[in-house]
C-alpha cells in the first residue's frame, strides 16, 4: 500500500486523476489531496470517504511515495524537487520535464521500460503526444515510419474548467442571438474552430504543435522521425481528435495495418466505416483506450497509411496515463 499524493486535485486532470485511482483499485493507504491557497479546505471524495484538501507547500510532502503533479509547469518546477526531497516519485503532467534528456517521458503501452531510468521524476506526455504514440508504435515496430503528418481536433477541457463553462454559456447564448464574449480564447468557441493552441513561435507553429513532434520523437526512440502537427481547438466538451497521415519505412497494407491495431496494446480499433462506425468524442469520452479508425491506405503515397484517433484528453491524455505509470512503478519495483 502507498501513500500517494495528488497537486492540483481540483481541477480538471487532478480531480480525473482520484477517480481513476479510484477506478482501478490502485493500492493508496493515504491520499493527500493538494491544491493552491484558494482550494485548500475543499472537501472532495475518494472511495466514500472526505478528504479535506491542504494548501500545497514545500512540506507537503513527508511520507508520500507517489505524487501525481497536474498543476502546471511553474508549481512543478518549483515543488516537484522538494517532493523528490522527501523521497517521493513525482509524475507531472505539465510540460516541465518532458524534454529533459534525464526525465522519463512514458506511455507505459509504448516504452514502459523507460520507467527504470528515473530519478525521481517521470513525465507524462501531452494529449495528443500519448495517444498517438500508442497507434504510431505497433506500426513502426512492423514496418518503420519515416514521417507522421497530423491535425489534431481538441476539446475544450483540455484547457480547463473554464474553457468547458465558456463554451457552455456561449452555445446557449449564441442559440438565442447573443453575441459571444470570449474570456478563454480569442474568439469565440461556441460554432467555431481556432487553429490556435500555445504560443505561435517565429516559424509559424505553436507551442502545442512543436510538442507533440518532440514527445513522439523522444517516446518512440526515433529521434529522426519527420513529425508535422497542426492543432486545432474545436467546439467538443470532452476527448481530442486526430486525423494522421503516416508514411512508413516499407510498404504497409491498409488491412494489415488494421490487423496490426487490433493488437495493440491500450487501444481500440472502431473500423466498419460504411456501418457508420469510427471513433468519436462522445464515444470515447469517460473512457480509457485509445480508439482508432478509417484506416486506409493513403491514395497520394505509395507508402502512406491514413487513420484517425479519438481519446478522452483528460484520462489516456493526462490522468489514466499517469496512473498507468504509477502502477508501473510498483508493479515492477521500480519507486
Amino acid at each position: 500500500m502507498f501513500n500517494v499524493a495528488v497537486v492540483g486535485a481540483t481541477g480538471a486532470v487532478g480531480s480525473t486523476m482520484i477517480r481513476v485511482l479510484e477506478e482501478r483499485g490502485f493500492p493508496v493507504t493515504e491520499l493527500r489531496p493538494l491544491a493552491s491557497s484558494r482550494s485548500a479546505g475543499k472537501i472532495i471524495d475518494y472511495l466514500g470517504k472526505p478528504f479535506e484538501v491542504q494548501e500545497l507547500t514545500e512540506n507537503s510532502f513527508e511520507g508520500i511515495q507517489i505524487a501525481l503533479f497536474s498543476a502546471g509547469s511553474e508549481r512543478a518546477r518549483d515543488f516537484a524537487p522538494a517532493a523528490v526531497e522527501a523521497g517521493a516519485v513525482v509524475i507531472d503532467n505539465s510540460s516541465a520535464f518532458r524534454t529533459d534528456p534525464e526525465v522519463p517521458l512514458v506511455v507505459p503501452e509504448v516504452n514502459e521500460g523507460d520507467i527504470a531510468n528515473h530519478s525521481g521524476i517521470i513525465a507524462n506526455p501531452n494529449c495528443v503526444a500519448a495517444p498517438l504514440v500508442v497507434a504510431l508504435k505497433p506500426i513502426a515496430d512492423a514496418v518503420g515510419i519515416d514521417r507522421v503528418i497530423v491535425s489534431s481536433y481538441q476539446a475544450v477541457s483540455g484547457t480547463g474548467q473554464a474553457a468547458i463553462e465558456e463554451l457552455r454559456l456561449q452555445s446557449a447564448g449564441y442559440l438565442v442571438g447573443d453575441e459571444p464574449d470570449p474570456q478563454v480564447y480569442p474568439h469565440p468557441i461556441a460554432f467555431n474552430v481556432l487553429p490556435h493552441i500555445d504560443v505561435f513561435d517565429d516559424s509559424g507553429y505553436t507551442g502545442e504543435e512543436v510538442k507533440v513532434g518532440n514527445e513522439a520523437r523522444k517516446m518512440l526512440h526515433l529521434p529522426d522521425l519527420r513529425v508535422s502537427a497542426t492543432c486545432v481547438r474545436v467546439p467538443v466538451m470532452y476527448a481530442h481528435s486526430q486525423a494522421v497521415h503516416i508514411e512508413t519505412i516499407e510498404p504497409l497494407d491498409a488491412a494489415k495495418a488494421r490487423e496490426i491495431l487490433m493488437l495493440a496494446p491500450g487501444a481500440v480499433v472502431v473500423d466498419e466505416p460504411r456501418a457508420n462506425a469510427y471513433p468519436l468524442p462522445r464515444d470515447a469520452a469517460g473512457r480509457n483506450e485509445v480508439f482508432i479508425g478509417r484506416i486506409r491506405n493513403d491514395a497520394s503515397h505509395p507508402n502512406g497509411l491514413a487513420l484517425w484517433i479519438v481519446a478522452d484528453n483528460l484520462r489516456k491524455g493526462a490522468a489514466t496515463n499517469a496512473v498507468q505509470i504509477a502502477e508501473s512503478l510498483v508493479m515492477n519495483g521500480w519507486l
